[in-house]
């Protein structure tokens, strides 16, 4: 028997009943369907895929064929998590209609529920445009990786007064376009917390401290996978690339003294 999926509107309701959101990057069948079993609110299928899965130096090169494949992979591999696509660089910034086409793709061709856009109050009009043509809209501010040469880095946002007010005009611009949720990214913690207060719609938090609506990591950073990677706001709970190196040695000591395959083994 299939399990309800989380909708829209039960994510904007835990807003107001106080229960925290749980969100997690995924980007894949087999990853979508365990951490779906361990009862995630949110699935986002972030652009980060083209770090952390192919490798790439930043987000900026992720194409939209390649997001969509992978996010209706996340799709089919869960049964109760809402999926949200994160729409790549470029793929919604040079008109609306461009963006609104796009995103429609999600919906159409990956099965997913929502989509996500970096940018602030810049970014309103095609928010609203997308909320009014039925695309259920994620806005996501703060730091914003797809916008790292503007800010000359990865760098926490909400420090000085101009930035910290443009968060906040941006979160409540998000909210009047029709978005039914926020990321805030990489900010000081009481601004996440003053704009958690002001806005009604729910704010997801990386690296925005506990006074938010909900909290969402990379997957494969929570697990380990990468051993190069360190961040303060991220928490390891597993070696995952130790493991695999183990795992690896063992087979190739299997094989090379060949005790693998055994006669159990072996048709």
């Amino acid at each position: 028997m299939s399990k309800k999926r989380i909708t829209i509107r039960d994510i904007i309701k835990k807003k107001s009943s106080g229960d925290k959101q749980v969100w997690l990057t995924a980007y894949d069948f087999f990853t979508a369907k365990y951490l779906d079993a361990a009862g995630v609110d949110g699935l986002l299928v972030g652009d980060s895929l083209n770090m952390v899965f192919y490798g790439r130096p930043s987000t900026l090169s992720l194409t939209l064929d390649q997001s969509l494949f992978h996010t209706e992979a996340v799709v089919r591999g869960s049964e109760r998590a809402i999926v949200i696509g994160d729409m790549p660089f470029m793929t919604y910034q040079q008109s609306v209609s461009e963006a609104v086409g796009n995103a429609g793709r999600y919906l159409k061709e990956a099965d997913a529920h929502g989509v996500k856009l970096e940018g602030g109050i810049e970014m309103a009009p095609t928010l609203k445009r997308l909320a009014e043509v039925g695309v259920p809209v994620m806005g996501h501010i703060g730091l914003t990786p797809q916008s790292i040469h503007k800010f000359g880095g990865y760098r926490v946002q909400g420090k000085e007064n101009v930035s910290r007010d443009y968060l906040f005009e941006s979160a409540e611009a998000i909210e009047d376009a029709g978005c039914f949720a926020v990321v805030l990214e990489a900010m000081k913690p009481d601004v996440a917390a003053e704009i958690t207060g002001r806005i009604g719609i729910p704010t997801i938090g990386i690296g925005a401290g506990p006074d938010v609506d909900g909290q969402i990591l990379v997957i494969n950073d929570i697990m380990g996978l990468d051993e190069t990677f360190e961040a303060k706001f991220v928490r390891k709970y597993f070696d995952l690339a130790g493991k695999i190196k183990e795992v690896g040695e063992k087979f190739v000591s299997d094989v090379r003294s060949g005790s693998y395959p055994s006669k159990d083994e072996t048709y």
